[in-house]
């Protein structure tokens, strides 16, 4: 019952940065758990970075220091900021959704709902 929609994706060159979006139909994502994945040729799905009901948050620590995510509510949005990209970067990234949780973060296979994805490049 939960639509994400994610957009933001592109190429850019290392150093460079990528701000993605994520919008939500349900009109409860204020209580759900969030999160951006990411896929990278020939390797598992990750969790790049994950955001409570309350605004804490959690992140790879591949990426921390580096991409930042945030929610609005009163847009049903979900945001990665991510900075100074590298060729390691690039993948598929998927928003996420745990509906299930009561608005924490928990473990990657708790997440219900998935967008279909945006394609980032970074390249050298």
């Amino acid at each position: 019952q939960v639509e994400l929609t994610e957009s933001g994706g592109g190429s850019v060159r290392a150093g460079g940065s990528l701000t993605l979006s994520c919008k939500a139909s349900a009109y409860t994502y204020s209580d759900y758990c969030l999160g951006w994945f990411r896929q990278a040729p020939g390797k598992e799905r990750e969790e790049v970075a994950g955001i409570g009901s309350d605004h804490t948050t959690k992140y790879a620590d591949s990426v921390k220091g580096r991409f930042t995510i945030s929610r609005d509510n009163a847009k049903d949005a979900l945001y990665l900021q991510m900075n100074s990209l590298q060729p390691e970067d690039t993948g598929i990234y998927y928003c996420a959704a745990d509906t299930l949780s009561g608005g924490v973060c928990h473990t990657p296979e708790q997440y219900n709902w998935w967008g279909q994805g945006t394609q980032v490049t970074v390249s050298s």
